[in-house]
């Protein structure tokens, strides 16, 4: 007999029809890295022979978009949780560690402009006030090289870890590069021989709404009806539930954030000794910027930019310049760039009824400082956290969590906003748009002017799971070469604490530049021995 809300056919495949009382099918819709991750978090935290029972629907005939390169350090605990080992996951994955990004020529045209911003906290952050004491030296040395010892392991070409480290332990704080094509293979062989996901290959050519106008099933090409009691839309950029079916409009944010395209590419190295770059280098650009992720196969390539200033032709000789210029092999410049439409912007609501949108079909805004897969690890984790026994619980849970997501789309915009705001380069319309504070969310049209006066802090950002820390503005201003303005003397600003804490970076960055392999050698070492398991 078909459940209630959609009419007889075809029985759902792979389900106990008895619904019982409680939530307990999910259904993920749409693979890649969002699908099958989400997939997994869910399956490692809520199945087993009792649990709830997870599928993955994905089409054969809709490829994966395969760029997002970057990850934070959160995905440590993520593969961890999950149960992937760390030298399986760099393996298969064709993995890098990634230590933070470095930009390049941001602040003015000057390509020798450049700062970090490390995944490292300041050193003494929570002590004193670093900024204050940077400033009083006078913005000699960065700031993030006078706060951190990260920068220099990143310059010198140095890993984060020791070879015998164990897995996803560090000495120095790190995410990954990877392939994003082959982490969403790793993680849908994963889930399906070691956590039961189930896994249909099908079309989804219909959904069929219950009474109250949330989901009951979806109709599919081959295996008729899957019915499920929560649908997670993870169908990209098409949004096939969220979009299509509830149609959940998106706030745009093309008139703070300008870039709508972006040109990927990937390069070999000219030789296959070449140092593997432990950061992301984000190198502005006159109408963007272009990013270059080294993996120990290749390098990634990509310039995001604005078609209002600036035509494909022209990105695409700007990057083919970039990978002539950076020693890129030859060969491998003989491929056109691939073209990927950005429409940055998000869902106003991620979940409606018993649908919950994650990754690309929540939003998107662009690829600068690689939101992206840690916003898909959120929502995973909160939906892993709080997910519902029964449906009636459903309503609270999901305002909660479009509460939060719409907070943190938010900040990623605000942040993402500041690299440009700051800037004082003047060679395009483009960066004057965006130093314009008409172009500025409300956040940085208040928050930057206080700024001025006092650094950024937690009472800023006073939520308990920032997505970004008052730390990283602090990165990103004073790299950019903001200075705070002179204050009353506060203990927090002694200078004999301050420069305490400088005097233990510089002792901890002598021991590191000794202590820590090279990348290449590190990752050569994994590939062919592992890591220690803890």
């Amino acid at each position: 007999m078909a459940a209630p809300g959609f009419p007889l056919g075809r029985r759902a495949v792979g389900w106990n029809q008895n619904q019982g009382v409680g939530m307990r099918r999910v259904l993920v819709v749409g693979g890649g890295s969002a699908g099958w991750l989400t997939a997994c978090v869910l399956a490692a935290e809520l199945g087993g022979p009792d649990g709830v029972k997870v599928a993955l629907v994905e089409s054969p005939d809709v490829p994966t978009i395969g760029v997002g390169e970057g990850t934070w350090p959160s995905m440590r605990d993520t593969l961890r949780g999950i149960g992937i080992g760390e030298s399986e996951f760099m393996r298969d994955c064709d993995a890098a560690f990634k230590q933070g990004s470095k930009f390049v020529a941001w602040a003015d045209a000057d390509p020798a402009q450049q700062y970090y911003h490390p995944f490292a906290l300041p050193h003494g952050y929570t002590e004193c006030n670093l900024a204050a004491g940077w400033a009083a030296r006078g913005g000699r040395e960065g700031y993030a090289d006078l706060v951190s010892a990260q920068p220099a392991v990143c310059e010198s070409g140095l890993g984060p870890k020791q070879f015998a480290t164990p897995e996803y332990a560090a000495v120095a704080n790190y995410g990954y590069h990877l392939d994003a094509a082959k982490l969403g293979l790793l993680l849908r062989r994963h889930a399906i021989e070691r956590l039961g996901v189930r896994h249909i290959s099908d079309h989804v050519e219909e959904v069929i709404a219950r009474e109250d106008g949330g989901i009951a099933a979806l109709r599919t090409r081959t295996h008729g009806l899957l019915e499920a009691d929560l649908f997670i839309d993870c169908t990209g950029l098409r949004a096939l539930l969220i979009g299509q079916h509830f149609q959940v409009p998106k706030i745009d944010c093309g008139e703070v954030l300008f870039n709508d395209r972006a040109l990927a590419l990937q390069v070999d190295y000219a030789s296959a000794q070449a140092p593997v770059a432990c950061q992301t280098i984000s190198t502005a650009q006159p109408h963007g910027w272009i990013w270059d992720i080294g993996l120990p196969t290749r390098r990634g390539l990509g310039h995001v930019y604005s078609s209002r200033d600036s035509s494909d032709d022209e990105a695409a000789a700007r990057l083919l310049a970039y990978a002539e210029r950076s020693g890129a092999a030859a060969v491998s410049l003989r491929g056109a760039p691939r073209q990927i439409r950005l429409e940055p912007g998000y869902r106003r609501d991620c979940w409606v009824h018993n649908c919950v949108a994650v990754g690309l079909a929540a939003g998107f805004v662009e690829p600068l400082e690689a939101s992206s897969l840690v916003l898909v690890e959120l929502a995973a984790a909160s939906l892993a956290a709080s997910f519902p026994t029964r449906r009636e619980d459903m309503p609270l849970l999901a305002r909660r969590f479009n509460e939060a997501f719409r907070y943190r789309w938010q900040r990623v915009i605000d942040f993402l906003k500041l690299h440009y705001a700051v800037s004082r380069r003047e060679d395009s319309d483009y960066w004057r748009r965006h130093r314009d504070p008409a172009s500025w969310t409300d956040a940085l049209r208040e928050l930057l002017p206080l700024w001025r006066r006092q650094p950024p802090s937690s009472h800023d950002f006073p939520r308990a799971q920032e997505i970004f820390p008052s730390a990283s503005y602090q990165y990103v201003l004073y790299g950019m070469g903001q200075r705070p303005e002179p204050r009353g003397r506060r203990r927090s600003d002694e200078p004999e604490r301050v420069e305490a804490c400088f005097a233990e970076v510089s002792a901890l960055r002598r021991r590191l530049l000794e202590g820590l392999p090279p990348h290449r050698e590190l990752l050569d070492h994994i590939a062919t021995r592992g890591l220690p398991r803890f």
